[in-house]
């Protein structure tokens, strides 16, 4: 194999191994393509799909939210990947990417330590014929005084584990610390009204309210009790169309939620959060949830091109632009989007369309056995509508075409119905429908009884 270059798709497959497809991250993107390219291409032995993630098990990203609020036990909703590729036919490594070496076509992988300090597994590099990284994206704190150290970010399920805990403690504290509670002991500021730090702030409300009636006589919610949601934009959701953010806020304003728009954080600190305009907030429960970036590493990953926040920038055929067995999707993808400057937006429904577009291209790269691979169709993002969940309160959103042919408001219990119906799409790219039925029967039939809130 000549190394002085990356070698075209013509010359990919070769009669010593099968086609060897990697994918850096177990995201939902990533792991749903996994699962699809193993379930086709790895179980005939056609191709030798690989998945390199850090973590041992998988959760829906928009479900952090409620795992942070403690409205949902993780364990109930987490997917092994171990489990996962021996059930569907591909190979799971555990463990970070940290580089590339295009020349040689080689994923590098970090070492495993435990919480011991033991390694689990060793530095590693595995070899691929074609890459596609889709390793996610990182909390953007912007630089912010005291964001890392003070705020808590939701980017995994053991930051919003760490932030539950975090708030439960704070509760048994104050309970019994024998004198009132401190203004801003157990107020909670969440910076970035985005979906997550929107719907966090409506499912903090209920369940915060359940963890104190568990006995919890020294503390009165509604007077020692605050939940601020700060935005810098002139209004929360700004992603989002302007009757959903308007909903949303009537919502929340309702609840008693505090939402300040327009405002800037200059400063986290340890009691509180300082605004640009010199106001204080005293919170010494803290979220940070107010923008998204590419990892470090992105930057200089052997010549592929990113933009100012670390996305690999690649073309609508979702192939980076400096080499053609690479794709990129997700979060850490800049993906053109015809007629949008700001191309195809961060979301759960983008990465999963990603994943099937991508399940198409690479079955078209291995059917192609080493011929020339036909051109790859571009990716071309569709809006469905945008949803967001208020808890046990509400939700809305807005369904684009559906039924009447353009966008339509909706809210409510149908809202809620449209909204677990993303996940359960979700749930049935990795397990199947018949299977997703199944589970969802036996949950309602098995449904123990229990406190309603996470307390521990």
């Amino acid at each position: 194999m000549d190394q002085a270059a990356p070698l075209g798709d013509a010359e990919i497959a070769t009669a010593d191994h099968p086609h060897r497809i990697v994918i850096a991250g177990g995201g939902a993107s990533g792991l749903e393509l996994a699962t699809r390219l193993g379930d086709t291409l790895g179980k005939r032995g056609r191709a030798q799909i690989t998945l390199v993630e850090k973590a041992r098990t998988h959760i829906w990203k928009p479900l952090l939210h409620a795992v942070a609020a403690g409205s949902m036990d993780r364990s109930q909703h987490e997917l092994n990947y171990l489990a996962q590729a021996h059930w569907h036919h591909f190979t799971y490594r555990l463990g970070e990417m940290t580089g590339l070496d295009r020349t040689k076509r080689e994923l590098l992988i970090g070492p495993v330590i435990d919480d011991e300090g033991r390694q689990i597994t060793p530095p590693a590099s595995v070899p691929y014929d074609t890459l596609v990284i889709s390793v996610g994206s990182v909390t953007n704190d912007f630089g912010t005084p005291g964001a890392a150290e003070f705020a808590v970010p939701l980017e995994t399920p053991d930051q919003a584990a760490r932030f539950n805990r975090r708030l439960v403690n704070a509760c048994l504290r104050a309970n019994s610390q024998g004198t009132p509670v401190r203004p801003g002991q157990l107020d909670v500021a969440i910076i970035g009204a985005g979906a997550t730090g929107t719907e966090l702030s409506a499912e903090l409300h209920r369940t915060v309210r359940a963890v104190v009636a568990f006995g919890l006589k020294h503390i009165d919610p509604e007077r020692d009790i605050r939940i601020v949601l700060i935005e810098a934009a002139p209004r929360i959701l700004p992603a989002l169309p302007e009757r959903i953010s308007a909903a949303t806020h009537a919502l929340l304003t309702k609840l008693g939620v505090e939402v300040r728009t327009g405002a800037r954080v200059s400063e986290v600190r340890a009691d509180g959060v300082c605004l640009a305009d010199g106001t204080f907030i005293p919170s010494e429960l803290v979220v940070w949830s107010a923008g998204v970036k590419g990892g470090e590493f992105l930057k200089n990953l052997d010549g592929l091109e990113t933009n100012r926040i670390n996305q690999i920038v690649v073309e609508q055929t979702l192939q980076t632009t400096v080499d053609k067995n690479i794709f990129a999707m997700g979060d850490c993808a800049a993906c053109p989007r015809p007629g949008f400057p700001q191309g195809v937006p961060p979301r759960a429904q983008a990465a999963h369309q990603q994943a099937s577009h991508l399940f198409k291209e690479l079955t078209k790269i291995v059917d192609a056995e080493g011929k020339t691979t036909p051109a790859h169709a571009p990716y071309i993002y569709r809006d469905f509508g945008s949803l967001v969940s208020l808890g046990h309160y509400s939700t809305v959103g807005s369904l684009m075409g559906f039924i009447v042919g353009r966008s339509m408001f909706i809210e409510g219990y149908f809202a809620r119905l449209m909204y677990r119906s993303l996940y359960k799409m979700h749930q049935a790219a990795l397990h199947g429908g018949p299977s997703v039925i199944w589970r969802t029967i036996v949950g309602l039939v098995a449904r123990q009884p229990g406190p309603g809130v996470k307390l521990h």
